[in-house]
C-alpha cells in the first residue's frame, strides 16, 4: 500500500497511466474471487474516475396519468391493454376517451369489452347520472357488436332519453335486420313528442323498403316534407330506394329528379331499381345521363349497366360502357371485370370474354364461374366442362352454372348424372340446384324422379323456399299429375304467389280441363292480382272450350285495368276469336299495332285458314314476307290448310317445296298429311302418287285412309298397297272398288 501513499491525481497530466494487467484465467472464470491484485486494480480505477461532486442519483420517473396511458393504447389499437387500464382506474375519464374506446370496441366487435366500458361509465359517475351522450354511443356500439338485446336493455334502463337515444336505437334495429321493431319504436318516438331527425327518417325508410311497406313509406314521406327535410340528399335517395323496391318507379323517378345535387350513391340507387324492376333500357338511360352530367359512377353502377346490356343483348351499348370503364380506370375492379365477361359471354362473343378472362390477374371463383356459365349458355358444353374441371375451387354457383347448361340444352339424362356427381363431391346443394333438377324431371315427364327430388328437399329443409315450391308445382302440372299439384299447392299456403297460381292454371288449361281452370281463376282473384301471363292462359282456356263471352270479359278486363297487351296477349286474343269464329274481332286485334312476331302471324294465318278464309291467310303470308319475318313449320301448316280451303293445288305445291328450298324447314308428318289431303281432295292423283313415292317414311294409317278415299272418289286405280308396298302396275295389282275395298 506504500506505493500509493505519494500518488497525486495531478500526476495524470504529466505521465500516462500504465495499462492494467490482464486478469488471469481463474479470475475471468470466477470474477468474485478477492485477491491482492484485484483490490489494487479496483483502487486504481477509483482514483482515475473523474470527480463530480454536484451529481445526484437519478430520480424514479413518475407514472403517466391514466388518461394519457389509455389514449396511447387506443391509438395503438391495443384493446386489451386499454381495458386493463380502465379496470385499474376507479376515477372517471373524459368523455372523449370513453367515446374513442367505444369506437375501438365496435371496430373489434368486442362485446365483452363494450360491457366493461358501459359499466365503468355508470359506476365512475355515481352518484351523478351518467352521460346520456356516452350511453347513446354505447347503444350504437352494442348494435355494431351484433347484440341488439344489450342495446335495447340499456335503452329501457336509461333514466333520461334524448332524440339521439331514440335515433341510436332505431338505427340499431334497422341495421340489425329488425325493420318491424324499428318502425314500432319510431311510432313510440312520435307519440312521446320527440322530433325525429334526418338520420331517424333514413333508418325508418330503410325499414319500410325491407318490409315493402308502401303506405307507411308515403306517411313517412309526408312527415319529411312537414319537418322541412325535402332537400336532403340522403333522404331523397332513401325515398327513391323505397319507392323503387315497392315497384312504383314513376314515383321513384320523380323523387330522384327533386334531389338538387344527386351524388353517385343516388345515381346508383335509381339505376339499380330500374334494373331490378326489369326495365333495363331505362336503367341504361339513367346511367348515360349520369355520364353526361359528369358524375363519376361507382363500380356497382357500372356493373348494373353492364348487366342491363347483358340481359337485353345490347352488345354495342355494352362496348361503349366498356370504353367508359377503361377511361375511368375500372378495368382492374373484379366486380366490373366479371360483369364485362358476362356481357360478352351472353351476347355470344365468348372468345372476347375468354380473352378478358385470360388477361385477368385477379381471377377468382366468380370469374371462373362466369366463363363456365358463358360457355354453357352458348351450348358449348365441352368447353364448359373442361373449364369447370380446371377450376382451382368451386362453389354451389359453379356447379349450378354447368347444370343449367345441361338443362337448357335439353340434355336431361346428363343433368342427372352431373347431379349425382355433385352429391358425391359437395354438400352445398341449394334450392337452385333442385329447381334445375325439377325442370329436368318435367322435360322427361317423369314425376317419380320429381317425387325423389321432393323427398330430398324435405330431408334437407329446402322446401320452404318459394322458388323451389313453384318449380315443384310446375313439374307436377307438366307431368299431368294434377292431384299431387293440388295437394302441394295447398301445402304452400300463404307463401304462394302469382307464379304459383299461374303454374296451376297452366296445368289445368294444358290438360284440357278449362272449366276447372276458370274456377281456379276465380279463387285467384280473391287472393292476388293476375298478370299478363294469367290472362293469356285464361284466353287459351276460353279458346279450348269456345267460351266466347268469357274471352270477351277477359279482353275487357285487360283494357279496363291498363294491362300491357303485348304480342303474346294479342296472339292469344287472335287465337281465341278465330276459334270462336268472331273473325272481325280477330282482324281488329291483329291490325291494331305494327309489332308482330312469328307466333302472332301464325295465330292469324292458322285461324283464318281453319275458318275457310284461306285467301286472307295467303295475303297475311305475303305481308309477313314484306315485314321480313322468317316463317317456321307452323306457318306452312297454316298455308297448306289455306290452299286446301281455296283449292289452290299449284300454290300449295309451291309453298311445300319453298318450305325446304328457301327457308330450310324440313317437312314433317303434318305437312305431308296436308299435301295428301290437298292433292287427293282436288283430284291431282298423279302428283299424289309422286308425293307418296318421295316420302322419306312410310305413310301412316290416317294417310292411307285419305289416299283410299281419294282413289275411290276420283276412280284412280293406279294406287294400290299390297303387304305395305306401293305397286303402280295396274295389270298386276288388285283393283280398288268404288267403296275403296281391294277386289
Amino acid at each position: 500500500m506504500c506505493c500509493l501513499a505519494g500518488f497525486d491525481a495531478s500526476d495524470r497530466l504529466h505521465r500516462r497511466t500504465p495499462p492494467l494487467p490482464k486478469p488471469k484465467l481463474y479470475e475471468r472464470i470466477f470474477p468474485m474471487v478477492v485477491t491482492a491484485s484485484s483490490i489494487r486494480e479496483r483502487l486504481i480505477r477509483h482514483a482515475l474516475r473523474p470527480r463530480n461532486p454536484t451529481k445526484t442519483l437519478p430520480r424514479r420517473p413518475k407514472d403517466p396519468p391514466p388518461s394519457s396511458s389509455i389514449l396511447h393504447h387506443i391509438a395503438a389499437g391495443d384493446l386489451r391493454a386499454s381495458i386493463t387500464v380502465l379496470r385499474a382506474t376507479p376515477s372517471p375519464f373524459p368523455a372523449s376517451v370513453y367515446s374513442r374506446l367505444l369506437h375501438l370496441c365496435a371496430s373489434c366487435r368486442a362485446l365483452v369489452a363494450a360491457r366493461c366500458v358501459e359499466s365503468h361509465i355508470i359506476s365512475s359517475s355515481f352518484p351523478s347520472p351518467p352521460s346520456t351522450f356516452l350511453l347513446n354511443r354505447a347503444i350504437e356500439t352494442y348494435a355494431l357488436c351484433g347484440s341488439i338485446s344489450d342495446a335495447r336493455e340499456l335503452f329501457d334502463e336509461m333514466p333520461h332519453r334524448t332524440g339521439g337515444t331514440w335515433n341510436a336505437m332505431i338505427s340499431a334495429y334497422a341495421s340489425a335486420g329488425c325493420p318491424s321493431d324499428a318502425i314500432a319504436l319510431f311510432v313510440r318516438m312520435n307519440v312521446s313528442g320527440i322530433r325525429p331527425k334526418d338520420v331517424t327518417f333514413a333508418s325508418v325508410l330503410r325499414s319500410c323498403s325491407s318490409l315493402l311497406a308502401l303506405t307507411l313509406a308515403r306517411q313517412v314521406h309526408g312527415l319529411i316534407l312537414k319537418f322541412g327535410f325535402c332537400v336532403n340528399v340522403i333522404l331523397g335517395t332513401s325515398l327513391v330506394d323505397v319507392y323503387g323496391k315497392c315497384q312504383i318507379m314513376d314515383e321513384a323517378h320523380k323523387q330522384f329528379d327533386e334531389i338538387p345535387d344527386p351524388n353517385p350513391v343516388s345515381w346508383n340507387v335509381i339505376v339499380r331499381r330500374y334494373l331490378d324492376f326489369g326495365q333495363g333500357e331505362k336503367a341504361l338511360c339513367m346511367f348515360l345521363r349520369m355520364i353526361h352530367v359528369g358524375v363519376i359512377p361507382l363500380n356497382f353502377t357500372v356493373s348494373s349497366a353492364l348487366v342491363a346490356c347483358s340481359d337485353s343483348s345490347w352488345l354495342s351499348v355494352g362496348c361503349q360502357i366498356h370504353g367508359i370503364v377503361v377511361k375511368n380506370g375500372y378495368e382492374t375492379d373484379y366486380i366490373v371485370e366479371n360483369s364485362i365477361m358476362e356481357l360478352y359471354a351472353k351476347c355470344g362473343c365468348i372468345e372476347d370474354a375468354r380473352w378478358i378472362f385470360n388477361c385477368s390477374v385477379s381471377r377468382d371463383v366468380v370469374s371462373w364461374t362466369s366463363m363456365v356459365s358463358g360457355y354453357a349458355s352458348c351450348g358449348r358444353l365441352n368447353e364448359a366442362e373442361k373449364l369447370f374441371y380446371e377450376m382451382p375451387e368451386r362453389n354451389v354457383v359453379s356447379w349450378n352454372a354447368l347444370l343449367a347448361g345441361y338443362v337448357q340444352s335439353f340434355n336431361w339424362e346428363k343433368a342427372f348424372e352431373f347431379f349425382h356427381e355433385m352429391q358425391r363431391e359437395t354438400t352445398e346443394i341449394d334450392f337452385i340446384t333442385l329447381g334445375l333438377m325439377l325442370n329436368s324431371c318435367a322435360g322427361l315427364l317423369d314425376s317419380e324422379k320429381g317425387k325423389q327430388i321432393h323427398g330430398f328437399a324435405y330431408r334437407h329443409l329446402l322446401f320452404p323456399d318459394i322458388f323451389f315450391s313453384n318449380a315443384l308445382l310446375d313439374m307436377y302440372t307438366k307431368c299431368g299429375n294434377l292431384k299431387s299439384a293440388d295437394l302441394w299447392f295447398l301445402q304452400i299456403g300463404s307463401r304462394r304467389d302469382k307464379v304459383s297460381w299461374n303454374s296451376l292454371l297452366a296445368g289445368y288449361a294444358r290438360h284440357g280441363r278449362s272449366e276447372e281452370a276458370f274456377d281456379i281463376f276465380n279463387e285467384m282473384l280473391k287472393e292476388t292480382t293476375p298478370n299478363e301471363f294469367t290472362f293469356s292462359m285464361m284466353l287459351a282456356a276460353s279458346a279450348n272450350i269456345f267460351m266466347l263471352e268469357h274471352g270477351k270479359q277477359i279482353h275487357a278486363c285487360l283494357i279496363r285495368n291498363g294491362f300491357n297487351i303485348d304480342v303474346i296477349i294479342r296472339g292469344a286474343l287472335v287465337d281465341m276469336y278465330c276459334k270462336c269464329r268472331l273473325l272481325d274481332y280477330a282482324v281488329r286485334v291483329f291490325e291494331k299495332e305494327s309489332s308482330r312476331d312469328v307466333v302472332l302471324w301464325n295465330s292469324a294465318i292458322l285461324g283464318f285458314a281453319y275458318n275457310g278464309r284461306g285467301a286472307y291467310s295467303i295475303e297475311l303470308f305475303e305481308a309477313m314476307q314484306r315485314d321480313r319475318i322468317r316463317p317456321d313449320n307452323i306457318t306452312f301448316i297454316g298455308l297448306l290448310l289455306a290452299c286446301i280451303s281455296e283449292g289452290s293445288v299449284s300454290l300449295g305445291c309451291k309453298y311445300f317445296y319453298m318450305m325446304s328450298d328457301e327457308y330450310g324447314v324440313i317437312p314433317r308428318v303434318e305437312h305431308y298429311e296436308c299435301m295428301i289431303e290437298l292433292l287427293g281432295k282436288h283430284g291431282s292423283m298423279v302428283e299424289l302418287e309422286e308425293l307418296i313415292r318421295r316420302m322419306p317414311f312410310e305413310p301412316t294409317i290416317p294417310m292411307w285412309s285419305r289416299i283410299y278415299d281419294s282413289c275411290s272418289k276420283h276412280v284412280y286405280r293406279r294406287l294400290r298397297e299390297v303387304n305395305g308396298k306401293l305397286i303402280s302396275n295396274p295389270e298386276s295389282s288388285p283393283q280398288l272398288c268404288e267403296d275403296g275395298n281391294v277386289v
